[in-house]
């Protein structure tokens, strides 16, 4: 086989790794880099969310902290990973748009790049490398068998 052909040609074993990969980074610095800093001063981040604009601070406050902690880390385990990651999707769309909307693309970048990794493991999963591969005690669907 042609090395042009190899490396355009994904296999079942390079896709698990891609998605496990994103599934961690991604999660692992939205909960670390930025989950984590809300939830220990989560007063002063619900005063923020207030003094943007943002209505109910007092709910959307914590949702939005405890959705990038406990998201993230959900991604990163690989449990509950399509609804862990339709809450962060939300929280960043939030961030990217209302947050951030009258400020220049780069500053809406950082947001669209989670919203873009939360999105792609809403669609595909967590993958076989899961927690949530293993709970259900099978890996996860494909293409049928030739049996």
């Amino acid at each position: 086989m042609k090395l042009a052909t190899r490396l355009a040609l994904a296999t079942p074993r390079t896709t698990e790794l891609g998605l496990l990969v994103l599934r961690v980074w991604f999660g692992a610095v939205l909960a670390f880099g930025h989950g984590l800093a809300k939830v220990t001063d989560l007063s002063g981040f619900t005063e923020k969310v207030g003094a943007m604009g943002m209505p109910l601070p007092g709910l959307l406050g914590p949702a939005a902290a405890l959705s990038e902690l406990l998201g993230g880390l959900l991604m990163v385990l690989g449990l509950f990973t399509r609804p862990a990651s339709a809450m962060v999707l939300v929280t960043m769309l939030v961030a990217a748009f209302h947050v951030h909307a009258a400020d220049p693309f780069i500053k809406k970048e950082f947001a669209l790049a989670y919203a873009v990794a939360a999105l792609v493991t809403l669609i595909a999963g967590a993958g076989r490398t899961s927690l949530d591969a293993a709970w259900v005690g099978r890996e996860p669907a494909g293409p049928p068998s030739k049996s």
